[in-house]
């Protein structure tokens, strides 16, 4: 066994060793299950696939979510340990701004048969806004990565700070501490916490409804903060050897031109996907987007943006497959 980007693959496949592998259990003929051989490599499951008349998107694949290293509610261990327990195929943790659970993870998936591939997701601004990107597939020891991430998580707990003041100003008090309390990680201290120490002191029912009424331009709670550029998280995540994805792209508050103008600066940049399906996407939402990957050339990527049980939209490898026509991104790793 070993790693190219801190992928695991297999050196006697046979294959291309840098696709990576697939652990599966059934033997593989023309009625067969999805898991075919065991340690198959990805781009023999891909082939073989496609000589069936399949598509690849029926991979199950959940390139999103998140551990309590940035801000879900459960350890890396347990993420991948539920994400093969619900089939997932292919995992990748994406905490925020965060590398810190990928071993562990790692490992999990490991023991439970399940594939890993290295993810993150990166707090960028641009023009004015928060965005988010995944990169994937990269080496998690590459030293710009790791710092590019320090630098964004330096700014937090400022942050935080701020966040805390402006919910007092509306008679919200102890907002940090409480905030604090749900971080396990302090560095990462995030809208996430403070959203469940809302719901904890009454202030709001849920964490949907708090971003609703709080933690956002024009409500109480919300601070301007500068993240990283969209040139520097590409260029950091490409110096590790890996690629880029547009995360959740319709929850962003952007124009069709604005849109535009972005995927166009991020693929001229060096981006490579978007992810079309994802947790907080309505089927409008997919539909838009792939045909946004469509123009554009981009690959499509799948993730629930899963955080914990109760609080996220779908489960862990519980959402539709990828439109028809689309080229899924774990192709490329």
């Amino acid at each position: 066994m070993s790693r190219i980007g801190d992928f695991q693959m297999r050196d006697d496949c046979g294959l291309d060793a840098r696709k990576g592998w697939l652990a599966s259990e059934e033997a593989c003929s023309h009625g067969v299950a999805r898991g075919a051989i065991r340690r198959l490599c990805y781009h023999a499951w891909f082939t073989i696939l496609r000589r069936l008349g399949l598509s690849a998107a029926v991979f199950n694949c959940d390139l999103h979510c998140h551990s309590t290293c940035s801000d879900g509610l459960l350890a890396p261990s347990d993420v991948a340990a539920r994400a093969a327990a619900n089939g997932v195929e292919l995992l990748a943790l994406s905490d925020h701004d965060s590398l810190d659970g990928l071993a562990a993870a790692r490992s999990a998936a490991e023991a439970a048969g399940m594939g890993f591939v290295n993810g993150v997701e990166i707090s960028i601004e641009w023009q004015g806004l928060q965005i988010h990107i995944l990169g994937y597939a990269f080496d998690s020891s590459h030293q710009a990565l790791n710092a590019g991430l320090e630098s964004i998580r330096a700014g937090r707990v400022d942050r935080a700070q701020r966040m805390s003041a402006e919910l007092e100003k509306v008679g919200i008090a102890g907002a940090f501490d409480g905030a604090m309390r749900y971080a396990a990680n302090p560095s990462l201290v995030s809208r996430a916490h403070f959203g469940r120490f809302l719901v904890e002191s009454g202030a709001a029912k849920d964490l949907r409804s708090v971003f609703e009424s709080y933690l956002v331009p024009g409500r109480p709670g919300y601070v301007d903060h500068r993240w990283a550029t969209l040139a520097d998280s590409l260029a950091w995540v490409q110096a590790a050897g890996g690629l880029v994805a547009v995360a959740h792209p319709g929850r962003y508050k952007l124009s069709r031109a604005e849109m535009r103008r972005f995927l166009s600066e991020f693929k001229d940049l060096g981006g490579q996907a978007i992810e079309v399906v994802s947790g907080s996407h309505t089927q409008e939402h997919v539909d838009i987007f792939a045909r946004y990957a469509r123009e554009y050339g981009f690959l499509a990527s799948r993730g629930s943006d899963f955080h914990g049980p109760g609080e996220s939209y779908f489960d862990l490898g519980q959402l539709a497959a990828l439109p028809d026509g689309l080229k899924p991104v774990w192709e490329a790793f």
